[in-house]
């Protein structure tokens, strides 16, 4: 069985995979992890105006998270960590914050109607925000992420493509 920290990262990422997969999104992944990203996802095929758009996501997952007038208070990401998510890049990147159980046992729950997954997935684009000019692998920048940006499946798509063609009505 995976230790505490492995098994709530790995649910984390395998959240993000299972909302990605209902999206009807393709989902990679680097062979190594020295470019801050977790996980990619795409649109698989030509839209009208863009071939297989995609996204970048740097999944982190936690237990206690802080509300902040609106916001989640993240302050689990390292300086190196958010320059890898800041400033501009070909494919856009997001980090993605999965509020998950203390009790890993709670992490899901099947019933008769179905699987239910806990508890929620949020995202933010530090798109606009400078990168740190000098930064320190263990100092920590605490990064704001809003409680209205839950990832779902029109968060999703969304993100990947803001025209994705008759995904509209998808919930």
């Amino acid at each position: 069985m995976l230790d505490g920290r492995n098994h709530q990262g790995k649910f984390g990422q395998d959240y993000v995979r299972v909302l990605a997969s209902a999206a009807g999104l393709l989902v990679y992944e680097f062979d190594l992890d020295r470019d801050g990203i977790d996980l990619g996802l795409r649109f698989p095929g030509p839209l009208s105006d863009a071939a297989s758009p995609g996204i970048e996501v740097q999944v982190k997952s936690w237990s206690t998270p802080r509300p902040s007038a609106g916001s989640w208070r993240y302050d689990g990401l390292y300086e190196d960590q958010f320059n890898k998510l800041a400033g501009d890049y070909a494919i856009p990147r997001y980090l993605f914050l999965v509020h998950v159980p203390s009790d890993r046992r709670s992490y899901a729950d099947v019933g008769p109607d179905g699987m239910l997954l806990r508890y929620q997935g949020y995202f933010q684009s530090f798109q606009h925000e400078p990168r740190i000019a000098q930064p320190d692998g263990k100092r920590r920048r605490p990064v704001l992420v809003p409680t209205a940006n839950v990832l779902t499946v029109r968060a999703l798509h969304g993100l990947v493509h803001p025209r994705l063609p008759g995904l509209a009505g998808t919930a």
